[in-house]
């Protein structure tokens, strides 16, 4: 466990009980987002480098315009 980390598990202990379980649910949500992101981001990465190859065929072939911001 990282310092950081350790001193902010300290910093909780001290809130009331209500307080710590509100924290500990938060905490566990975002690490299963995390680990939810990860797998997706892990089985589109084949796709993503496909299109990726198709975007710049295109491009070298002239048959993209500039993006026109403004």
């Amino acid at each position: 466990m990282t310092q950081l980390l350790e001193k902010a598990f300290k910093q909780a202990s001290s809130l009331p009980a209500m307080e710590q379980n509100a924290l500990a649910r938060w905490l566990i949500e975002e690490i299963e987002s995390e680990k939810k992101w990860d797998i997706a981001f892990s089985k589109s990465e084949d796709i993503l480098d496909k299109l990726a190859d198709e975007a710049l065929s295109e491009h070298s072939q002239g048959k993209t315009n500039p993006l026109n911001i403004g």
